[in-house]
Parts: structure tokens; sequence; C-alpha cells
């Protein structure tokens, strides 16, 4: 166990100093992923390493890094897609909040599993006004994408109206995209244009999947604007007076709408085992107005 034969701490450094991870040996990968096999808990893993003279943020990485490798080594035995890089918030040190540059936004929950973090004022209550009313006017029933096909359908799953702001379309556009390139460490190239959906009483949007499906005979006509999409952040635009959360089923989590607020979710892999299935719950009472950014691999033209 973890406890009784604790690795070599190698080339640590004092823990009061942050440093760029050494590199994993193969002796200490093979006890890591034994641990894990085991059933050690990840917290267990990092304060045996940490007890071995390993400073905490190199022992993180050294953890994160071996087990990501083997999860998809083990993943493409099984004849799953390849994983491929994501956006992520650097949330190493566990922060209270991270600077996007011109806002401090608040960071709630973080997951490992899915990928998923919730963060706190991003837009101002002004900000959420001026995305709602510059849409209000060009709002239409909302489409999904037609994977069989590669085009757009309506979908009786999808209960709401919506639009989508190209890329810098206005300054409050502007400014959203500029903080999510920030907050994710990704390009603002790589994002589709935002989506601004509203949900009148009893609308929904049930349980699905925002990547592509590598089945269907339409996704790859969908790659050729920018790849895979690889994460989704949705943000609240007003506080509904009952319903409209987003429920996450394979994490048996809901997360509540809050003007300002948003949730964060990667898919390294286009498959369900990122447990990124998510669905905009019915609006039980009031109102709910989101905007959606969907994130691909590159550049989205």
């Amino acid at each position: 166990m973890a406890h009784r034969n604790r690795p070599s701490a190698g080339r640590s450094r004092p823990a009061s100093t942050r440093s760029t991870a050494p590199a994993v040996t193969p002796a200490l990968r093979e006890w890591i992923i034994a641990q894990a096999q085991a059933n050690v808990a990840a917290p267990a893993l990092l304060q045996s390493m940490q007890d071995a003279g390993w400073a905490e943020d190199v022992a993180m990485e050294a953890l994160e890094s071996t087990l990501r490798e083997h999860l998809s080594g083990v993943a493409e035995q099984q004849g799953l897609p390849p994983a491929v890089p994501v956006p992520e918030p650097a949330l190493q040190t566990s922060p209270a909040r991270i600077d996007v540059g011109d806002r401090q936004v608040d960071v709630l929950v973080s997951l490992a599993l899915p990928r998923l973090v919730v963060f706190a004022n991003l837009l101002s209550a002004e900000e959420c006004e001026a995305l709602i009313d510059a849409a209000r006017p060009r709002m239409a029933r909302s489409l999904t994408v037609a994977t069989r096909t590669g085009g757009e359908e309506v979908n009786g799953d999808r209960t709401s109206r919506g639009m989508f702001f190209p890329r810098g379309d206005t300054a409050v556009v502007r400014t959203l995209e500029a903080r999510i390139a920030k907050l994710v460490h990704w390009p603002v190239e790589n994002g589709e244009g935002l989506q601004v959906l509203h949900y009148p009483p009893g609308a929904e949007y049930k349980p699905h999947y925002d990547y592509f499906d590598p089945t269907e005979p339409g996704t790859p006509t969908l790659l050729r604007r920018g790849g895979q999409r690889v994460a989704t952040l949705l943000v609240y635009l007003n506080t509904p007076t009952e319903g409209g959360g987003t429920t996450f089923p394979h994490a048996h989590m809901e997360v509540a709408a809050q003007r300002g607020n948003a949730v964060f979710f990667s898919y390294e892999r286009p498959h369900p085992d990122t447990r990124t299935l998510h669905g905009g719950a019915p609006v039980l009472s009031g109102e709910k107005w989101i905007a959606t950014k969907w994130l691909r691999e590159r550049e989205f033209n």
C-alpha cells in the first residue's frame, strides 16, 4: 500500500519552491499505477509522495501526468478514440479566484470526472442584460446538430429559442470571449460563435453530449470546420425563479442557474466515458437565459 512502500523523492524540490516536475521514472510510474489499481485515493497517494520528500506541486504533476497517460493507454487498448488536449483552467494551486485580466472570477466547484468547474462572477449583471437585449430580436426555434448529415435540425428534446453571435460581433461578446480564453487557456479563434438561448416556463434540453459522435456519417463534415468540440462553457444570464439548472446525470449533480455564473466541462475524447452527459432541466417558474460557448480542437471557421 502507499504508506508502506513510499516512492523515492528523486529530484524533488523543497515544499516552499514551485518547480517543474522531474521526469517520472519507470519505477515511480509502476508504483503510482499499482496504488491506483489498489484503489488508494489520490489524496493518500499525494501525501505518501510528500512524506517521501516530494514537493506538493511536483508530486501532484507527477501523479496527474502518470495517471492520465496510463488511462489514455487503457482506453485506446479498449478501442476508444484517442485523447486530445483540452482547455483547462489553472487550478493546480486550488485558487479561490482566477484573474482574467479585467475581472476576478471565483472558483466554486471543481470535479475531476467529469472534468467540470463551476465559476462565479464571470459576467456582471449589466453585461448579462446587454447580451439578452442584443439577442432578443434575433431569436428563433433552437436547432441541434444533425450528425447524420452534418447540418442542423429541429429536435423535440430541445424546446428553447436561440441565436448565434458571430465571434467578436459586439463589445460584450468580445469581452466575454477574451475572458473565456484567459480562463481556460484556449485561443479565441478556436471557439464557435456565442449562442444565446431562452427557455420559457416548461422549456428544457434533455440530456445529451456536446461532442460529435464519431460513428455518425455526418461527423466528418462537422469536423472540417475546426475539429472536434473539446469543451463547453455555459454562462447563466439570469436566475430563474424555479428549475432550469444544468444536470449531469453520471455525476449525480445539478448546477443551479445563477446570473453571472458559469459551468465549464471538457471532454478529451468523444466518448461517454468522459461522463459529460448533461441537460437543461425544465424551467418551472420564471424564465432562463444562457450563453453557450463551444470550444474546438483547432481554429473554427
